[in-house]
């Protein structure tokens, strides 16, 4: 018997032999990728199968295990970094590909490697015939090469993903006689069929060894051994005889029943009601066992029989999926942490007039949305499986058909709203779903059996089943209707409530239900309670209410079932939902008053009504009531939500607010349907109508309320003596739960930046718990670095503020101001909330912080939010921020550690505090009765200079004159809030009169009143609109004429409000009725605006926060119609003129000179002061373009474009655009600027890449949206709101020196349309959906290369932080783009000038420059060279901030190394003290293979294989290096040949020793 085979000693670094040499693993697997190449330790015999088994797998990298031969003897071979660095015959299969000699041989060979799994297994071949096979899980990929020589030796190669595989040993002794035995008799011929059949019965064989195997070691007893080992032997000599007669005989021998008769008898239903004995329980009984079983002998037969196969699961899957039981059963793994990617189709397609079932065999109650099943014309075996199956779309005459919800999609677009009768999210566990396309193409779903009718008609053909383990759906099975333990007459399926309650006048009528044969003379069920209506008994037989039993999982009823609570209200916060035990009656109240609560939580008690029994939710209990997506109303927070959709976002008085014990809530349905809730026992208006009868009151004790009592009229009950509020007396520290580069240490009390020189951001850190009402809480800073100085963003210091979000529920992003819900933040100077800044001038400047500054918030008991500096209040940032809140804090750019002071802690309400404002610092009151008097609206303090506020800035008054008498509200106004003022005083002296309105306009208290215009209509600098007499007016412009009565009307007691609808409406209200629509597209956050005009001269505030009701909504589609026409026709009269006289102003940057009539900007010095401005207001969609006509390459950046908001005539133009910081919007590369603010990333193709020749122009349409243009082309809108009038601005920056107008034209522009209406449009609660990895994502709309996508593909696998890198400084020296930009191949640099070469053929991306490279002044003195390196030291090199020795790298050898030099000892330096560092002026020689080993790269997006290079730019100190001749490079290489006709070979070598004279610059990336 030949000995095992083994692995050769000799081995890539990495690499550790074990278990006799049969086994190999990486070292550090997650931290190196290569380096792990092993051989056969003897050379192949002919038809001799190498085959290894994945043992382990890292997700660190992408790529995974390489398999192949070679013909290098591992004795005198040097071992290459991966498999594909051999040569002189070696054939290596990577991927999907087949390499012969590091090139690919053959693109799509077989199944792709990297998708392998552990446990899988990977083998090799060579044939007698020269014919080079692979095999993958013991399948015959087929022939990858006829010319293979001998001897070879097997290779395989540890890489990526792949850490760990053992040469693979059947350890079957089955197994190994059958191997004896083919091995023997492999030159005689074989049928194919045979062969098949072989394969076929060894795979079966070993499985039923292995289970043999494992019930052997858990028998018990010795006659169960003697039956095992008896049923070995049987099933052995069965299915051990030769192939042939598994393929060739057609019937059962008399004296050998055949296989499938031998389980038919052990699988008979008359043994199923006896104990089987030991050997038969071998057998499968279990429905998953025996479809298993059965599916392998199916196929063994289908040699010779027709028999269709049972319909399994595809091996090519979603990436999450896992499959088992012979396929049959799919589970997407981490459920709690991933919702998707969890697609799988069927092997093989559906027959006509079959039906695919499955059975959701596990839910999670994490995700919203669930299971989708359909059918796919795409073929498994080819599919790039999506995220989700409703991403597919339409190519290729593929189509896609999936039931997601109660709706069915086509290729991803709704085509039917509501399907069937059933809810595929509201599925429990052990449901069933089922599908048939007959022969007609038409599609039926089944769900629990019952026919759902026709989904879809033409279906095509063939078509195969596909399953999305979507959301909650965690697990399915495939069901076969041939297996006896099928459900054949499965319980009637329960309806779902919402198809339930669908059509209510059948649910109360029951001759409608029994006509439809739902009402039958069987016991009443859950159904039957649902339906059944109460008569009202007499008053005093009325049962009074309590609440049921049932109730949720965290809940419990006491007291008589008349209170409700949560136990361990301190460890939990939901999962406390809790029934009434009967209906309301129509007008009955049902009430409760909260007994106790605990300040631990956010959120509080919510209420409501639903359709739902106790007994339909038995098994189902939601954590929470809004989670119902039927049947139900709710009120929480100060909104309402039906069916788990907000259906009013401003409702009434906040829930999550109430603190007191004793405070009540209550609901009540009105005898017509309408729904209204009570606070405190204060009608908040109706919350919905048409509420059907028979409704169960529901409370929810969520987060804060942990009791609840039951109020009955005529039973009153006092509070218990216990009903006292829970305080946590821990103190503040910061929480356990933090961003991935923050660390939590000093027990909790000081946070800091793990890797604060080698990344900026991803150090969030939150409080231990939420913040209580004028709680202080206070960190100091302790460390700043100032490694990111030098960047615009990320020299910002840290942020800090507010969030409702638990730590325990968010997932930390990379910075806090990514959050776009309930979250308030400071950055800068700047106030953000939910990610968008909302004011800007803050008191305090966090960018202005050093070491020592304490920094604090407070939200105080008004809900104000306000920072504190050293112990100072700098004023109130927000308002309206609820209760229970965590402090934040963002350990952002220099910010690297912060400590929580001895000063957090909760201050009495009436503390004197400071308060600090921009104009001056005066003392006053935190009181919070000031905020509190009077109705919650206000005046501004900022108004018109004649206007005098009184009573609390409610009322104001015109003092003198006819104008100047504008004020505004002091709060941005919410959706559907109305403003409403009562006319107080009028002067019949003047004419004119009130004007109302709304303004993007943002006022604040200390907003200087020299901004406030004299009225209204001459507001312009931000978008305003103004109903005026009759008409409606935008920034002084009528849009609208006859809109409403005309104001001059009004009399002393009229009252007018102003309003904006959640559909970005404004209406005008007078006297309480609605005048319909005024204007459309108004933005968020707009500020009422009222001016005292004319006859008014006096008004007082009577609305206040609640939302009032409006019932005269009157031809709204007229209005909406009439006034984009009128608008269209108003921006069609303004003055064309302007455009043909557009030039740039007189007044523009310093190193300006204009020509040509000032349609021409050069720019003559440095790199900067080039801004120059349009000499009149930028028209409505008129196109301005220029023409860039000169570059200059020394420099990086270039144009940048824009526009300001103010005449440029007294501007002192700073030294870029995106220093303004006045009404400016500035585009530069891909970034986009407001008022020197980052707004926006990724923004059209990146304006750094456009050459010569190229024009570029802005562009504002009708809707006030800036558009940027590129040769003609817009890139989509740049930013909204644009004030008008605007002038476009220009920034002959960097590279760009010279631009020209080259015209205005007339453009359409319109917003980029978005697709079509998708899945989320079905559904009230939108799924997550597809995760976009931004790293891997280049826009370039109207300018594409190629070349650079793939180069930043190459970037992106390579794991790099972005804070290394300027994103506005990357460029394509590729030989098209080079051609396109006109570049020269060679410049000069530096004092003295040195000349260097471009990297031609190269992508380059510039690195953010340390602090001192400015003060030194690099870029214009310092020399420019090349440095080429190996992949595996980027990261090293880049964190280290300088380039590595020889030493320091590692390498046997420098790639640059010159001729050791020889010193004496007078004339040896004083710096050289250690090997040099190298470098060259081209990278012909610094970047050449030799220099700059290739590594190979597959392009995750084409599947396609590219050999990349790495090298680094950078800045040399004149002086400070040595220039030497060409060194050693590679032996091959001819001395005498020139490498770079600009360079003599004896200038390429430069080399230093001085630490600090080397500076980098970018780093150059090159595939091939």
């Amino acid at each position: 018997m030949a000995a095992l085979p083994q692995f050769h000693s000799k081995t890539g670094s990495l690499i550790s032999l074990s278990n006799n040499n049969r086994t190999a693993q990486r070292n550090q697997p997650t931290q190196e990728f290569n380096n792990g190449v092993v051989l056969s330790a003897e050379p192949l015999r002919d038809n001799q199968l190498f085959e290894v088994k994945i043992v382990k797998k890292v997700n660190s990298w992408s790529g995974s295990i390489e398999i192949g031969i070679t013909t290098c003897n591992p004795d005198t071979l040097t071992l290459p970094l991966s498999a594909t660095g051999l040569r002189d015959g070696t054939w290596v299969m990577s991927g999907t590909s087949v390499l012969r000699d590091g090139h690919t041989a053959t693109e799509e060979y077989g199944r792709d490697l990297d998708q392998l799994k552990e446990g899988d297994r990977v083998g090799v071949m060579r044939n007698g015939q020269g014919e080079v096979h692979f095999y993958i899980n013991g399948r015959d990929q087929g022939v990858a090469t006829s010319s293979a020589q001998t001897p070879v030796w097997a290779v395989v190669d540890l890489y990526g993903k792949c850490s760990q595989v053992s040469i693979y040993d059947p350890g079957s002794p089955v197994m190994g006689n059958r191997i004896t035995q083919m091995s023997q008799n492999v030159s005689a011929p074989v049928p194919l069929t045979c062969q098949i059949a072989n394969d076929l019965a060894n795979e079966f064989l070993t499985e039923l060894s292995n289970q043999i195997a494992n019930d052997l070691a858990s028998a018990r007893q010795s006659n169960e051994v003697r039956e095992v080992v008896a049923a070995v032997v049987s099933s052995a000599s069965t299915m051990s005889e030769p192939p042939v007669s598994i393929a060739n005989t057609g019937n059962n021998s008399p004296n050998r029943p055949s296989e499938r008769s031998i389980f038919n008898e052990r699988l008979s239903p008359s043994s199923s009601n006896e104990r089987l004995p030991f050997a038969d329980r071998l057998s499968p009984n279990t429905p998953s066992e025996r479809m298993a079983y059965n599916e392998r002998l199916n196929i063994l037969s289908s040699m010779t029989s027709s028999t269709h196969n049972a319909l399994t699961f595809h091996e090519r899957c979603g990436s999450l999926i896992k499959l088992s039981n012979g396929l049959r059963t799919a589970e997407r793994r981490r459920p709690m942490e991933e919702f998707n990617n969890g697609v799988v189709m069927t092997s093989r397609p559906i027959r006509n007039d079959e039906l695919f079932e499955i059975r959701l065999d596990r839910l999670v109650d994490k995700w919203s949305g669930s299971i989708e099943v359909g059918i796919t014309t795409h073929n498994p075996a080819e599919l790039d499986f999506p995220a989700t199956m409703t991403n597919m779309r339409s190519r290729s005459g593929n189509r896609t058909i999936m039931m997601s919800g109660c709706g069915i999609l086509t290729n991803g677009k709704g085509t039917r709203r509501e399907y069937g009768q059933f809810n595929l999210d509201e599925l429990t566990e052990g449901d069933r779903i089922g599908l048939i396309r007959n022969s007609e193409g038409c599609l039926h779903y089944f769900i629990n059996g019952s026919d759902q009718g026709l989904a879809a008609s033409n279906c095509p053909s063939p078509v195969w089943g596909v399953v999305d383990l979507y959301g909650m759906a965690v697990k399915v099975t495939i069901l076969d209707r041939q297996d006896p333990s099928y459900p054949n007459n499965p319980p009637a399926p329960e309806r779902r409530a919402n198809s339930l309650f669908r059509h209510y006048p059948d649910l109360y009528d029951e001759e409608a239900l029994e006509a439809k044969g739902e009402v039958t003379n069987q016991p009443r069920s859950a159904l039957d309670c649902e339906v059944t209506t109460f008569p009202l008994p007499e008053e005093d037989e009325v049962e009074k209410l309590t609440f049921h039993p049932k109730c949720g999982s965290h809940a419990a009823v006491i007291n008589h079932q008349r209170t409700a609570h949560r136990p361990n209200a301190i460890n939990d916060f939901n999962n406390g939902v809790v029934m009434t035990s009967r209906p309301l009656r129509p007008g009955e109240m049902f009430e409760v008053r909260l007994d106790k609560m605990v300040n631990k939580w956010a959120g509080s008690i919510e209420i409501g009504v639903t359709l739902h029994t106790t007994q339909s939710l038995e098994s189902s209990f939601p954590s929470t009531m809004t989670n119902i997506r039927s049947g139900t109303w709710m009120m929480t927070g100060n909104g309402v939500m039906h069916n788990g959709a907000t259906v009013v976002d401003e409702y009434g008085h906040n829930l999550d607010r109430l603190k007191q014990v004793g405070d009540r809530v209550g609901v009540l349905r009105k005898p017509d349907g309408a729904l209204h809730f009570y606070v405190n026992g204060v009608d908040q208006g109706i919350a919905a109508s048409n509420v059907p009868e028979n409704v169960y009151g529901v409370i929810d004790l969520y987060g804060q309320a942990a009791q609840a009592t039951i109020i009955d009229p005529s039973d009153l009950l006092s509070s218990p003596e216990d009903s006292s509020v829970f305080i946590e007396t821990d103190e503040l520290k910061f929480h356990s739960m933090h961003g991935r580069n923050a660390a939590v240490i000093n027990n909790g009390y000081t946070a800091i930046r793990t890797n604060d020189a080698g990344e900026f951001n991803d150090a969030i850190v939150m409080s231990s718990r939420g913040l209580r009402d004028n709680e202080l809480f206070e960190v100091a800073i302790e460390k700043l670095v100032d490694r990111w100085s030098g960047s615009l963003e990320a020299a910002k210091l840290y942020a800090a503020g507010v969030t409702m979000v638990k730590p325990e529920d968010i997932d930390f992003p990379s910075t806090m101001t990514d959050i776009q819900f309930d979250t308030w933040m400071l950055s800068g100077a700047a106030i953000m909330q939910d990610g968008a800044t909302i004011h800007n001038g803050y008191a305090l400047d966090l960018d202005t912080i050093t070491i020592g500054t304490r920094i604090g918030m407070m939200r105080c008991s008004d809900g104000t939010l306000h920072f504190f500096r050293d112990g100072v209040d700098q004023g109130a940032a927000c308002t309206d921020i609820p209760a229970g809140v965590y402090a934040v804090v963002d350990l952002y750019g220099l910010c690297a550690q912060v400590s929580i002071t001895g000063g957090s802690a909760v201050r009495a309400p009436d503390t004197q505090v400071v308060v600090t404002t921009a104009a001056d610092t005066t003392e006053q009151s935190s009181s919070p009765s000031a905020m509190k008097t009077g109705t919650s609206h206000r005046f501004s303090s900022c108004c018109g200079k004649n206007v005098t506020l009184k009573n609390n800035n409610c009322t104001a008054s015109r003092s003198q004159g006819f104008s100047k008498g504008i004020v505004f509200s002091s709060d941005p106004l919410k959706y559907d809030e109305v403003f409403e003022v009562r006319v107080d005083q009028m002067s019949s002296h003047w004419s004119g009169s009130l004007r109302i309105g709304l303004s993007t306009m943002a006022i604040s208290d200390t907003t200087s009143p020299n901004q406030v215009p004299a009225s209204a209509d001459q507001i312009t600098c931000k978008p305003t609109w103004i109903v005026s007499g009759s008409s409606v007016l935008r920034c002084g412009n009528i849009i609208k004429e006859n809109y409403a009565p005309a104001l001059e009307r009004l009399q002393v007691g009229a009252r007018v409000g102003i309003r904006r609808c959640t559909d970005g409406t404004m209406h005008l209200c007078l006297n309480g009725e609605d005048l319909g629509i005024a204007a459309s597209n108004i933005p968020k956050n707009v500020f009422a605006v009222v001016d005292l005009y004319g006859e008014v001269e006096a008004v007082t505030i009577s609305s206040s926060a609640l939302v009032e009701s409006f019932t005269s909504l009157l031809s709204l589609a007229d209005d909406m119609i009439m006034s984009d026409r009128i608008v269209q026709d108003q921006d069609q009269d303004e003055d064309t003129s302007l455009s043909s006289g557009l030039c740039f102003h007189g007044n523009h940057g310093k190193n300006i000179m204009l020509s040509d009539g000032q349609r021409t900007a050069r720019r003559t010095a440095s790199y900067n002061q080039g801004v120059v401005v349009s000499s009149l207001p930028l028209p409505r969609n008129k196109l301005l373009e220029v023409q860039v006509e000169k570059q200059d390459p020394q420099w990086s950046g270039s144009l940048q474009v824009g526009v300001i908001g103010f005449p440029p005539d007294r501007l002192s133009f700073p030294g870029t655009a995106t220093a303004i910081k006045k009404s400016a919007i500035v585009v530069q590369g891909q970034s986009v600027f407001v008022c020197g603010t980052k707004a926006k990333e990724h923004y059209g193709c990146d304006l750094s890449t456009v050459g010569c020749g190229r024009r570029l122009g802005v562009l504002v349409d009708s809707d006030s949206c800036l558009h940027v243009y590129i040769d003609g082309n817009d890139q989509g809108i740049a930013a909204k709101d644009v004030p008008q009038p605007c002038f476009a601005l220009f920034d002959v920056y960097g590279q760009c020196t010279q631009i020209t107008v080259v015209g205005v034209e007339e453009q359409c522009s319109q917003s980029a349309a978005g697709e079509g209406r998708e899945k989320a449009d079905l559904e009230d609660v939108v799924k997550e959906k597809a995760v976009v990895n931004r790293l891997l994502a280049f826009p370039s709309q109207s300018y594409k290369c190629e070349y650079f996508n793939v180069c930043g593909r190459l970037k992106a696998s390579m794991g790099l932080p972005d804070g290394y890198f300027d994103p506005q400084q990357m460029l394509c020296f590729c030989e098209s783009c080079h051609k396109q930009r006109g570049d020269d191949l060679y410049h000069k640099r530096g004092e003295p000038p040195k000349d260097y070469a471009l990297p031609y053929g190269w992508c380059r991306y510039v690195l953010r420059p340390p602090s001192k490279a400015h003060a030194l002044n690099v870029a214009e003195k310092w020399h420019t060279a090349y440095h080429g390196t190996r992949l595996d030291l980027v990261r090293r090199i880049l964190d280290r901030g300088d380039l590595l020795s020889p030493s320091e790298s590692g390498s046997v050898g420098s790639i640059l190394l010159p001729e050791p030099h020889v010193y004496t000892e007078k004339s040896r330096p004083e710096n050289l003290g250690g090997q040099p560092i190298f470098f060259s002026p081209t990278l012909r020689y610094a970047g050449s293979t030799d220099f700059c080993p290739k590594h190979r790269f597959m392009d995750p997006r084409t599947r396609k294989t590219y050999q990349g290079r790495v090298a680094y730019q950078v800045w040399v100190k004149p002086g400070s290096y040595k220039v030497g001749a060409q060194g050693q490079g590679s032996p091959t290489e001819d001395i005498a040949q020139q490498v770079d006709p600009h360079f003599h070979n004896s200038e390429l070598a430069w080399s230093t020793k001085e630490r600090g004279s080397l500076m980098l610059y970018a780093l150059l990336l090159r595939v091939e």
